[in-house]
């Protein structure tokens, strides 16, 4: 299968929710990782990159984060970018709502 870029879909805010509710239950260390668009646009602005691999992945202090890099159309990682470095949930959440608390 190549990947041609559209690849991932919307699901509805009750899914997420659902999911990750799911998620909060199973792993408290650590809820999200923030991307700001920089460095979402250096991955995605590489020659031949169609979308963005998220591997699962622990930090230095034992935290989950994602590693991003992008992908080509044949499946393969492109490795001259390798992105982390993401601001985590907790430490910094956002407001309170159904993705990051149970409230």
């Amino acid at each position: 299968m190549a990947f041609n870029g559209i690849e991932g879909g919307i699901i509805t805010l009750a899914e997420g929710a659902a999911m990750t509710k799911q998620w909060r239950r199973t792993n408290s260390n650590g809820n999200a990782v923030y991307y700001g668009k920089s460095i979402i646009n250096q991955l995605l602005g590489q020659p031949g990159v169609v979308g963005i691999r998220f591997h699962f992945a622990i930090d230095t202090d034992g935290k989950n984060t994602l590693v991003l890099v992008g992908v080509d159309a044949n499946e393969n990682d492109v490795l001259s970018i390798v992105a982390d470095r993401g601001i985590k949930c907790p430490i910094v959440c956002g407001s309170r709502n159904v993705l990051n608390s149970d409230n």
